[in-house]
C-alpha cells in the first residue's frame, strides 16, 4: 500500500490523496482549491495522474474543497464508482450543481467585459459534467465494512464535521489506512461526536487548527448574542458569510435555542442561498443522524428550520430585494469565505455603513476576501470596484466545524499502538505545532505531507 499526496498537503483546500494497493488505484477526495487567484486558476491544470487509471473514488464529505473537482475528473476519463456516506450522496448534487452554475455565470460575466479578439473564459466544468459524475455515486451507511474493489475494503465512520462527514478506514494488502477526513469538535450542535478509531498502520489526519484551541462554545454563543444586540442598537444589518452545508444550519439551530434570549422576533432573518435551502431539506431527511439534544430541539418550538421570521430566498430578485433593507436584517449567505456567491452583493451594499456588522463564523483561507476583512483591510475590491470598510468585522471562532488542537490530540490518542502519521489539510504553522505536541506526548514523528510526496503504509 502506497499513498501519494496531491492536495491539501501544506494548505487547507483541494483535498486529494491517491492510494495504490492490491493492484488498484483509489482516490480519497477530489477537492477544489480555494483562496488566491493563482490557486483557483490551478484547478484547471491537468491532474497529476491519469484520471482514467483511477479505479474508485471515496469522498469524505460534501464540502467543495473535498468534492469540487469530481466533474472534471469524470470529464477527463474517470469511470469508476464514487463511494460516500448516504447523506453526503444527497448533498453532493446540490454542491456540484451550484459550483457549476457559479462557474458558468462567472465565465459569462467575464466574457461580457472582454473585447473583440480576446480569448473567451471557459468554466471549469458544466452542469452536464455534474450529471455525468452523479451517475457514479454509490451511497453507503456508516459502520459497514464494504468491498469496493477486489482486495480493497472500506468502512465509513462518523467524523462529526458536517452531516454525512466520514473518516475512512481502508484495508488492502494486509494493511490498514485511516483517512480522518475533516474532524468536528466534540459537542458540536446537531451532529454526533467523531467516532474513535483504534487501529491503523498509516493515518492521514487533518490539522486545520493544529496550533490552537477554540473558545468555549458557551462563550462564543454569548458573544454572538452580544453582537446581535449591538447591531440592533447601531441601527444596521448583520451579514454572516456561511457555508451552505453545516454552518448555516448550525446558526439556525442557535437562533431557535436562543429565540427569546436574543429577542430574535424583532429581526428579519434571511437564509439567502437556494443551495442552503435545499440542504435544509437534506438535513430534514437525515435527522436520524442528529445527536440527542438536536433531536429534542427539532421537536421543540420554534423548529430551527421553520423560524416564524425566516425567509429562505430562492430567486435573484428576492436576494436583491434584501439590499433595500437598511436595518433589522440578519443575512446568512454563501460563500463562507466571501470569495463568491450572494454574500458579495450584500457586502457591496453594506460594507461601507458604520451600522453594519459582518460576522465570520468559520475558517478564512489565505487570499480570500474573508481573510482580508478578518485581517483588518480598510479597502476591499468586490466585482472590480473598491469599497471602503466602514462596517464592524467580528471573528467568532468557537463555532468552527473543525476539531481544535485538543480535539485532534484526543482523537489521535485512541489509536493503540500508534500508527505512522501524515498530517494533511493544514497550513504549516498549524501542522508543525500539532506534530510537536504529538511527538512530545506519543513519541510519533509526524510527516508533514507535501504535494508529490509518497508514503508506504
Amino acid at each position: 500500500m502506497r499513498v501519494h499526496f496531491h492536495g491539501a498537503a501544506g494548505q487547507v483546500t483541494g483535498s486529494m490523496h491517491l492510494v495504490e494497493a492490491a493492484g488498484k488505484r483509489v482516490l480519497l477526495d477530489c477537492g477544489l482549491q480555494q483562496g488566491s487567484q493563482e490557486l483557483e486558476a490551478a484547478n484547471a491544470d491537468p491532474f497529476p495522474f491519469d484520471a482514467a487509471s483511477i479505479d474508485a473514488l471515496v469522498l469524505s464529505h460534501a464540502h467543495i474543497d473535498h468534492v469540487g473537482r469530481v466533474p472534471l475528473l469524470v470529464r477527463r476519463g474517470f469511470r469508476g464508482p464514487i463511494w460516500t456516506q448516504r447523506a453526503t450522496a444527497d448533498l453532493v448534487p446540490i454542491m456540484l450543481m451550484d459550483a457549476a452554475s457559479l462557474a458558468e455565470s462567472d465565465a459569462e460575466r467575464q466574457n461580457r467585459r472582454r473585447g473583440a479578439g480576446e480569448p473567451q473564459v471557459v468554466p471549469l466544468y458544466s452542469r452536464d459534467d455534474v450529471r455525468d459524475a452523479l451517475e457514479l455515486l454509490q451511497p453507503l451507511p456508516y459502520d459497514a465494512r464494504t468491498t469496493i474493489l477486489d482486495g480493497v475494503d472500506i468502512a465509513l465512520r462518523d467524523a462529526g464535521h458536517i452531516l454525512g462527514s466520514a473518516s475512512v478506514e481502508l484495508w488492502a494488502d494486509g494493511r490498514k489506512l485511516v483517512f480522518s477526513g475533516d474532524l468536528g469538535p466534540r459537542g458540536t450542535p446537531i451532529l454526533r461526536d467523531p467516532t474513535p478509531i483504534r487501529e491503523a498502520d498509516l493515518l492521514l489526519m487533518e490539522s486545520t487548527y493544529g496550533d490552537r484551541n477554540h473558545r468555549e462554545r458557551t462563550a462564543t454563543i454569548r458573544e454572538l448574542g452580544d453582537i446581535l444586540d449591538a447591531a440592533w442598537r447601531d441601527g444596521g444589518n448583520v451579514l454572516i458569510p456561511a457555508f451552505a452545508v453545516g454552518r448555516s444550519q448550525e446558526l439556525l439551530y442557535w437562533f431557535a435555542r436562543h429565540w427569546d434570549d436574543w429577542n430574535l422576533a424583532r429581526w428579519r432573518i434571511f437564509l439567502d442561498s437556494p443551495m442552503a435551502g435545499k440542504v435544509v431539506k437534506v438535513y430534514e431527511r437525515h435527522h436520524g443522524l442528529f445527536d440527542a439534544e438536536a433531536r429534542e430541539t427539532w421537536r421543540g418550538t420554534p423548529n430551527p428550520f421553520r423560524l416564524p421570521n425566516l425567509h429562505i430566498t430562492e430567486t435573484a430578485d428576492e436576494s436583491m430585494a434584501i439590499n433595500r433593507i437598511e436595518r433589522g436584517a440578519i443575512v446568512v449567505a454563501g460563500s463562507g469565505m466571501a470569495n463568491g456567491g450572494r454574500i458579495l452583493h450584500h457586502l457591496k451594499h453594506n460594507i461601507g455603513r458604520r451600522g453594519t456588522h459582518v460576522v465570520f463564523v468559520g475558517y478564512q483561507s489565505v487570499g480570500t476576501l474573508g481573510r482580508r476583512l478578518v485581517d483588518g483591510a480598510r479597502w476591499v475590491r468586490i466585482h472590480g470596484r473598491d469599497y471602503r470598510v466602514g462596517a464592524r468585522v467580528h471573528t467568532v471562532g468557537g463555532l468552527s466545524a473543525h476539531a481544535d488542537q485538543h480535539g485532534l490530540l484526543e482523537w489521535f490518542g485512541h489509536f493503540e499502538p500508534k500508527p505512522r502519521l501524515a498530517l494533511v489539510h493544514g497550513e504549516d504553522l498549524a501542522r508543525e505545532a500539532l506534530a510537536g505536541e504529538i511527538g512530545e506526548r506519543h513519541g510519533v514523528d509526524a510527516v508533514l505531507a507535501r504535494p508529490g510526496m509518497a508514503l508506504q503504509a
